[in-house]
């Protein structure tokens, strides 16, 4: 869970969209289980084409870290 990801990418002005869902711990790889500190859920972040950018531990940090790096999230159920 702590791997740097390069978020750049993006042409122009658009904001690459991301999208955020939340994820059970039961159902990650058992090293990153052993890495969420008792948590049950944490939240992904994936591109347009699925792949896995991030994992945090809340929604909104989720947010926070997309729009930091100029994408824009948007919330998957």
């Amino acid at each position: 869970m702590d791997t740097r990801y390069d978020f750049e990418g993006g042409t122009g002005t658009e904001r690459a969209i991301v999208y955020v869902r939340p994820v059970k711990v039961d159902d990650l790889p058992e090293d990153v289980q052993q890495q969420a500190m008792g948590l049950e859920t944490l939240y992904a972040v994936h591109n347009s084409e699925g792949e896995r950018l991030a994992l945090v531990r809340d929604r909104a940090l989720a947010f926070v870290l997309a729009k930091q790096h100029d994408m824009e999230p948007v919330a998957v159920h």
